[in-house]
């Protein structure tokens, strides 16, 4: 066991309970003698690594790094025409069709992932309009064995003339929902989802939706996006309830 450096034992003289130490890809020789001291990974980027050291009583207390992904698809569907927008994959064993969709990006709203993906893939514009279903799957092969959140959004086409993306896309089509509802060349979740749109679309797309609602975090000059099913007004200014 390695001798702890003076460094680590002013830290414990000064009641520190764990340290963090940030190494540049480009000075990475400190990573060795850091592990001899007792540092252990917590996390890499693409340029750099972050290590830990626990000097506190028992087992370490950090919290761990980002354990899940994040995919969103859009479910871009026409109210007037009755219309939903597909594609299948290109580079997939089975061909299925799908709402077009991938990884939101560090920083980016849900809705933001889900409008710029099918935009990227399929060329066509569109609005966010609702959330309507998390897909929660861990030890994802797809995730490096991570966790994998699958969000699904209504969007509203702004633009319908299809140009897909070729690298990624197979085929890319409006398809009649109730098609989409009938076909056996889909995923489940497609199916359900569309299912589920179908229902909305029957019965008031207010049963299905999610609505997003931005509100004042409690960190000063922050806000966070609050999705749920629509409240009414009169509720949300209510202060005693009967």
């Amino acid at each position: 066991m390695a001798l702890p450096s003076p460094a680590i034992q002013q830290w414990r003289s000064e009641g520190r309970i764990a340290v963090w130490l940030h190494i540049p890809i480009l000075q990475s020789r400190f990573i060795a003698p850091a592990a001899s001291l007792g540092f252990c990974f917590h996390h890499a980027v693409s340029d750099s690594s972050t290590l830990t050291l626990w000097l506190g009583e028992g087992p370490s207390r950090l919290p761990g790094y980002a354990t899940h992904q994040v995919g969103v698809a859009g479910a871009v569907f026409d109210e007037n025409t009755r219309k939903i927008l597909v594609v299948q994959d290109r580079n997939k064993l089975k061909n299925m069709w799908k709402f077009p969709g991938g990884l939101s990006e560090p920083g980016e709203d849900i809705g933001d992932t889900a409008v710029r993906e099918v935009f990227e893939e399929t060329g066509i514009k569109s609005e966010f309009r609702s959330l309507l279903s998390i897909r929660q799957q861990h030890t994802n092969p797809g995730a490096f064995g991570k966790s994998d959140m699958y969000i699904i959004c209504r969007l509203q086409p702004c633009s319908f003339t299809i140009n897909f993306c070729q690298h990624e896309c197979l085929r890319c089509e409006w398809m009649d929902l109730n098609d989409l509802v009938k076909t056996e060349n889909t995923t489940p979740i497609t199916s359900r989802v569309a299912r589920l749109l179908l229902y909305g679309y029957r019965e008031g797309f207010d049963k299905i939706d999610l609505t997003m609602e931005e509100l004042p975090a409690v960190y000063t000059g922050l806000f966070y996006k609050l999705y749920h099913r629509k409240l009414p007004d009169k509720y949300k200014t209510m202060t005693l309830m009967d």
